[in-house]
């Protein structure tokens, strides 16, 4: 479901196989989950930087989260697992990423080692871009002050971008949409990112309940851990055949089996066999929460009106950002 692959962006996974075209760059350094509109104001300032000049701009970052590295009993979730951090930094107009394993014993090296072996020896860059909040080796002893001095001393710029802050004067995190999920506020969460926020997930089979009610689903499953409240979703859904409009449902169908968590997609004025593809998603708006009916007839009458909610709040969508507009295909 990527976009085609662009023949300046290079993705690298260990510094061993780190590519002569990305050195002397531009390095634009955090952990990025979400790459929401703070992080892009990082990813941002690099590229503006490297405008005009002969440096490639490109972002050094870290899997699995290191909260999760450190308690693995309550892992982080991903707002976009590292496929989708990939691609939304590519679209984000960069030449390339390098995603580092992060552990324990990479947790461990000293912060003027990690400047020294990694950013001169390996990469050899001229400037680090960071966000304020970024902070690098043992002890995370590596604060902005600290990559400050280091530019100083060994000869590559600095730039520490502040707090991003919403309309309201709130921080932009990924926390903050992450707790956005759980509550349903998907016009705010997509607003933090500046973005729909989407996954990608495999048609699975079902219980075929959906099509005896004249409404044939998709069934997804998110990843472990997601966050999202049970209830009915506006979706815009990507398949290989192009975009659909659609309604889905997230949850346990109290209705009938109260089994396991699925998201089950309706995609309007589609027919046609989904089994075993690849589905991308971006949920537009929250429309109710899960909901126990007495009857099928009752459900399939609710269901009705959902639709009907989740067509008229499609037609006006409109892009949040250029961003948005590159991922939802509207450029064109």
């Amino acid at each position: 479901m990527s976009p085609s692959p662009s023949s300046r962006f290079l993705y690298v996974e260990n510094l061993e196989a780190f590519p002569e075209e990305l050195k002397g760059g531009i390095v634009a350094i955090g952990n990025f989950d979400g790459v929401h509109r703070g992080h892009r104001a990082v990813l941002d300032a690099a590229l503006g930087l490297g405008r005009g000049t002969h440096h490639p701009v490109f972002a050094m970052s870290f899997e699995p989260h290191p909260r999760t590295v450190f308690n693995p009993s309550k892992p982080v979730y991903r707002l976009t697992p590292p496929p989708l951090k990939v691609e939304m930094l590519k679209v984000c107009g960069l030449d390339g990423a390098l995603i580092l394993p992060f552990t324990k014993d990479f947790a461990g090296i000293e912060a003027n080692v990690f400047v020294e072996d990694i950013l001169i020896n390996t990469l050899d860059i001229s400037h680090a871009v960071t966000g304020y909040d970024f902070h690098f080796g043992k002890a995370r002893k590596g604060t902005p002050d600290f990559l400050r001095a280091a530019g100083a001393d060994y000869g590559f710029g600095v730039t520490i971008v502040q707090r991003e802050e919403d309309e309201d004067a709130e921080v932009i995190s990924s926390t903050r949409i992450r707790d956005c999920l759980k509550t349903g506020d998907i016009a705010q969460a997509n607003a933090l990112l500046g973005y729909r926020w989407f996954f990608d997930a495999t048609v699975e089979h079902g219980n075929k309940r959906g099509r005896d009610l004249g409404y044939p689903t998709a069934n997804l499953h998110l990843d472990e851990g997601c966050p999202l409240l049970s209830g009915i979703y506006a979706v815009k859904v990507k398949t290989e055949d192009g975009w659909y409009d659609g309604v889905a449902s997230y949850g346990r169908r109290p209705t009938f089996d109260n089994g396991s968590v699925v998201f089950e997609v309706f995609l309007f004025d589609f027919s046609g066999d989904l089994y075993g593809k690849t589905l991308r998603v971006h949920l537009v708006s929250y429309l109710r929460g899960e909901e126990k009916f007495e009857t099928a007839d009752a459900l399939v009458a609710q269901m009705d009106r959902d639709s009907e909610e989740a067509r008229a709040a499609l037609q006006s969508l409109q892009p949040l950002s250029e961003i948005d507009m590159k991922l939802l295909d509207l450029a064109t």
